[in-house]
């Protein structure tokens, strides 16, 4: 059952690695089983948006020519067979393509797994909502889903005014954690406003702050959002036997022992393997249906850039993100 009556949509269509997206004009989808077809109002930009666009994401498997961009929320408008859980006119979101050749959120429709998504939380608007499934996914998954966080656990977030890391933030506050946030001076007032002890990582050391917030015992958990160095000295930071690091960027050389000393232990996250992999893609759904009860308690909201992009401005979007003068998460308006 369909309520459209135009077969073609407009879309960013990028077509080599570090070009301009070329705004066209092309045949729009069309639901199989077990997919919804969405009318997407806006599109989510992520740091791994950008690192795709310029070639440099070799783990999201892209193929060009692509239609990029893997957060969303819209409307649906069409149902595929077997969709039992979704109806057209219900207000959806998620993490849904823009990787191994499926197709992303730059443009006015996709057809999506139905497993992917969610009822969108009734008390955010389309653009807040489409600054939540990559991160608030992430956060889950590594907070909950491998470091068990709960009531009384004292849990560090490395880079704590991130996409990812603001929503871990929350995340950890409401299992009602004990949540201290690494970031600069002057992100100190954003760490707090959710609710965490902010940490100025250029004025203390990890010894200094693992001495002064946990009597140097060391934390339950630490989420890292930042990789590299911060990545290594976190393996201080842990206590010991109990301490567990949860890392999303823990790629490169590392040396383990800090970690094997103190008897702790790693995991690390990779939020695409769904997307990829067409495996344990319904956990997604199930992760947002958790995020959207967040929200809607008030104990979820995402801290938006404040400037509104559309798909004939995205360069812009990108611009900010690359020159880091956002103010948030910045989402683009379909």
């Amino acid at each position: 059952m369909s309520t459209l009556s135009s077969p073609v949509m407009k879309a960013l269509i990028l077509e080599n690695y570090g070009s301009p997206y070329i705004l066209k004009e092309i045949s729009r989808p069309f639901p199989g089983k077990g997919e919804v077809l969405v009318q997407i109002i806006a599109s989510g930009v992520n740091p791994l948006d950008l690192k795709i666009k310029s070639g440099q994401a070799a783990h999201a498997q892209t193929k060009l020519p692509a239609i990029l961009g893997v957060d969303m929320a819209g409307i649906i408008v069409e149902t595929g067979k077997e969709v039992t859980d979704f109806k057209i006119g219900d207000e959806v979101y998620g993490l849904t393509g823009g990787v191994a050749g499926i197709q992303g959120s730059l443009a006015q429709y996709t057809a999506v797994d139905s497993r992917l998504i969610a009822i969108k939380p009734a008390n955010l608007s389309m653009r807040e909502a489409a600054a939540i499934p990559l991160s608030f996914i992430t956060a889950w998954e590594g907070l909950m889903d491998r470091a068990r966080v709960k009531k009384d656990k004292t849990v560090l977030i490395q880079g704590g005014t991130g996409g990812v890391g603001h929503m871990a933030i929350q995340l950890a506050m409401a299992k009602g954690a004990t949540v201290f946030a690494t970031g600069s001076a002057g992100k100190k007032s954003i760490i707090e406003a959710y609710g965490a002890i902010a940490i100025d990582f250029n004025r203390m050391s990890v010894a200094e702050y693992v001495k002064e917030y946990t009597s140097e015992e060391g934390f339950d958990v630490i989420f890292d959002t930042i990789g590299g160095d911060t990545l290594e000295a976190s393996f201080k930071a842990l206590k010991i036997y109990e301490g567990h690091l949860v890392s999303i960027l823990g790629w490169g050389t590392h040396s383990l022992a800090p970690l094997s000393f103190r008897g702790a232990t790693y995991s690390g996250v990779f939020t695409l393997l769904p997307l990829i992999t067409g495996k344990n893609r319904s956990h997604h759904g199930e992760i947002l249906k958790e995020a959207a009860r967040l929200a809607e308690a008030g104990k979820l909201k995402p801290l938006l850039d404040t400037i509104s992009y559309t798909m004939e401005t995205i360069t812009g979007a990108y611009h900010a993100m690359e020159q880091k003068t956002n103010q948030g998460k910045v989402v683009i308006s379909i």
